[in-house]
C-alpha cells in the first residue's frame, strides 16, 4: 500500500525526483572517490616526501568535496521540496474525500481519528518519503561502492566486508520485523488519547458537574501510561540498530586490521590502501545507519499509509448524480414520497412508510416524541442521509438527481446545535453567501433578533467569534445560525429545533420576523414544545418514524393521542388547551 501511495503521489513530480536521483548519484560518486586520492597522497607524497603530488591530489580532493557538498545540498533541497508538496497535496485530498463522506462514514471512523489521519499520519508519510529521497539512492551506492572500491584497493581483505553487509542487513531485518506491529499499535492508541482528551474538552461542564475530574484524570492517564509503554518499546528496538550496527563494523574493523599487520611489516600492503579500506569500512557504516534511520520511520510510513488510504479507498454513500437534474422548479415544494431510511446495521428503520409534503408560503411544523425520527426527516432534504427506499422531492425532483450545489442554494438548514466558526461574525453569516453586503448582514441580523446584541459587540460585524461560537450564549449563537442561514435565502428553509435556547418572547419576536421574510418560502420546522409548533399553518406529529397525526393544533387536540400526550406533558395544570 505505501509503494502504490508513493507511486501514485510523486508520478506528479518525475523531473524533480530524477533530478533528486541524479545528484545523489554525483555526490555518492565524489564521495566514495575522495578515499582512493587519500590513499595517493599517502603512498605516493607522503611516504615519498613528494609534496607536488600532495597539492596536486589534495586540490583534486578540495574539489571534489566541493561538488559532493553542493550535490548533498541540491538533492536535499529537491527531496524536501517534493516531499512537502506531496504532503500538502495529500492533506487537501483526505480533507476533500472527509467532506465527501456521510455522517454515518465519518462516525465509523470516528472524528479524533479523522483528525490524526489528516495530520499525523500524513506527517508521517511525508517524513518517509522525505528520508527516501534524500537517503535512499545515497545508502545502496555507498555501501556498494564502498565494497567495490575497497576491492580496487586490496582484493584479500576486500572480502571481508563481503560479509559485512549480510550481517549488518540481517540485523536490520530481525528489528524491523518486531517493530512494525509495535508503530501499528502506536498509531491506534495515538488515536485513543486524541479521542480521550477531545471527550474531556467538549464534556468538560459535565464533568465539572457531576464532580468526576479525577475519573477523568485517571482515564486519561491510562491511555497515556498505554501510549507510553507502547513508545517506548518502539524507541527501545529503533535505537538497538544504531548500536548494534557499530559493534559489529568495529568488530570488522579490528579484523581489518589485524590482518593487514603483517602484510604492512613485509611490504605487500601500503599503509594508505589500508587507510582507505578503514574510510571505506566508516562509510559503509554510515550507509548502513543511513538505512537504520529509513527503518526508523518505515513502519510508521507504512501503516500511516494504509490509514490514510482506508480514507481514501472509502467511496462516498452519497454522492453527486451522473447526470444532474434541472434546476427545482420554484416555488418548492418538498415533498416525502414512500420513504423509508434504515442505519447501516440497524433492526428496525428510524422512518418508515412516511408521506409527507411541505407548501411553498406555509409553515410545516414537526413535532413527536424523542427518538420519533424529526432531525432525521429533515436531513433526507439536504442530503444529510440518502433514503434507503422511497423519494424526497425538492421543487419537483428527486435531491439525489440535483446537483449538490444547486442542492444547497436551494435548501438552507439551522441545525439543532448551532455551530460557528471561527473568525468574525461577518464571515460567519457570510458562510452561505460570500458577496453578501454589508446591509444584507444587518438585515438578516435584525430578522434573527440578533441585531441589538452584535451592534454592541466590540467591532460590530467585525467582531471575533472563537471556535464553534464560545464566546457567545447558546442563545446568540442560535439567533447568528437563523441569521446566516437567512443571508443565504434559500427556496426552502429547514429549522431544527433551533428556538430552544431562545426565550418566549425573543421567540415571539423571532417567529413573527420570520413570517414576513419567508412568506414565499417552503418553511419546515422541527420542535419539542408545543407553544413552538402551534401557530404553524400545518402540525406533522410522528412517532416511531411514522405520521400518525396532521393538521391544526385543535384539530390534533382532538384527534391525535401522541399530540395529546405531549400537549398534557408541557400544560402546568396538564390539561390540553
Amino acid at each position: 500500500m505505501l509503494i502504490k501511495l508513493a507511486l501514485h503521489r510523486l508520478a506528479p513530480h518525475r523531473s524533480a525526483v530524477s533530478l533528486t536521483v541524479l545528484l545523489q548519484v554525483a555526490q555518492t560518486g565524489a564521495l566514495l572517490w575522495l578515499p582512493a586520492l587519500n590513499a595517493v597522497i599517502i603512498d605516493e607524497g607522503v611516504v615519498r616526501g613528494d609534496t607536488g603530488v600532495i597539492v596536486r591530489v589534495g586540490g583534486q580532493m578540495l574539489a571534489l568535496t566541493l561538488v559532493q557538498v553542493l550535490c548533498a545540498l541540491g538533492a536535499l533541497h529537491f527531496g524536501a521540496r517534493t516531499a512537502l508538496a506531496v504532503g500538502r497535496d495529500l492533506r487537501e485530498d483526505v480533507f476533500a474525500h472527509v467532506q465527501r463522506l456521510s455522517v454515518h462514514q465519518v462516525a465509523r471512523f470516528g472524528t479524533p481519528s479523522l483528525v490524526n489521519r489528516t495530520t499525523n499520519d500524513v506527517l508521517n508519510v511525508q517524513t518517509l518519503l522525505l528520508t527516501v529521497l534524500t537517503l535512499l539512492v545515497t545508502a545502496p551506492l555507498m555501501c556498494a561502492g564502498g565494497v567495490i572500491m575497497a576491492f580496487g584497493q586490496d582484493v584479500p581483505l576486500s572480502s571481508v566486508l563481503l560479509l559485512l553487509v549480510p550481517v549488518l542487513a540481517v540485523q536490520a531485518a530481525l528489528v524491523l520485523r518486531r517493530l512494525r506491529p509495535l508503530v501499528r499499535s502506536l498509531q491506534e492508541l495515538v488515536d485513543d488519547v486524541t479521542r480521550t482528551l477531545r471527550e474531556q474538552i467538549t464534556g468538560v461542564r459535565v464533568v465539572r458537574a457531576f464532580v468526576r475530574d479525577a475519573y477523568e484524570q485517571r482515564r486519561f492517564a491510562r491511555s497515556n501510561d498505554n501510549l507510553t509503554d507502547i513508545a517506548t518499546r518502539v524507541g527501545r528496538m529503533t535505537t538497538l540498530l544504531l548500536p548494534l550496527g557499530a559493534t559489529t563494523v568495529n568488530l570488522f574493523g579490528v579484523a581489518v586490521v589485524w590482518l593487514s599487520a603483517p602484510r604492512i611489516e613485509d611490504g605487500s600492503m601500503r599503509i594508505g590502501a589500508l587507510t582507505a579500506l578503514i574510510t571505506y569500512l566508516t562509510l559503509i557504516l554510515t550507509s548502513v545507519m543511513t538505512v537504520t534511520g529509513l527503518f526508523m520511520v518505515l513502519p510508521r510510513g507504512e501503516v500511516s499509509a494504509e490509514r490514510i488510504a482506508d480514507v481514501l479507498g472509502t467511496e462516498p454513500e452519497i454522492g453527486p448524480p451522473a447526470r444532474a437534474a434541472a434546476r427545482p422548479s420554484r416555488p418548492c415544494r418538498v415533498e416525502w414520497r414512500g420513504v423509508e431510511l434504515r442505519y447501516p446495521g440497524a433492526e428496525v428503520p428510524v422512518l418508515s412508510a412516511l408521506a409527507l409534503t411541505a407548501e411553498p408560503g406555509a409553515v410545516t411544523a414537526v413535532i413527536g416524541p424523542t427518538g420519533s425520527g424529526k432531525t432525521t426527516l429533515l436531513g433526507l432534504v439536504p442530503r444529510l442521509f440518502d433514503v434507503t427506499a422511497g423519494t424526497v422531492r425538492v421543487g419537483g425532483q428527486d435531491v439525489r438527481d440535483l446537483d449538490p450545489a444547486v442542492l444547497t442554494r436551494t435548501v438552507g438548514m439551522v441545525p439543532q446545535k448551532a455551530y460557528l466558526f471561527s473568525g468574525t461574525v461577518a464571515s460567519n453569516l457570510r458562510y452561505g453567501r460570500p458577496d453578501a453586503s454589508d446591509d444584507d448582514l444587518w438585515r438578516a441580523l435584525e430578522v434573527a433578533q440578533a441585531r441589538d446584541f452584535v451592534a454592541r459587540m466590540p467591532g460590530r460585524l467585525r467582531a471575533p467569534i472563537t471556535q464553534g461560537g464560545g464566546n457567545v450564549s447558546g442563545g446568540q449563537r442560535q439567533r447568528l445560525a437563523i441569521a446566516r442561514t437567512l443571508v443565504a435565502a434559500p427556496d426552502v428553509y429547514l429549522f431544527d429545533d433551533a428556538f430552544s435556547a431562545l426565550d418566549q418572547s425573543t421567540e415571539a419576536a423571532l417567529r413573527a420576523a420570520l413570517a414576513e421574510e419567508t412568506a414565499d418560502a417552503t418553511v419546515v420546522m422541527v420542535a419539542q414544545r408545543v407553544s413552538s409548533v402551534r401557530g404553524a399553518d400545518r402540525i406533522v406529529v410522528l412517532d416511531d418514524g411514522r405520521v400518525v397525526g396532521t393538521g391544526s393544533h385543535e384539530e390534533l387536540c382532538e384527534s391525535s393521542p401522541t399530540y395529546r400526550a405531549i400537549v398534557r406533558s408541557q400544560s402546568p395544570s396538564g390539561v390540553v388547551a
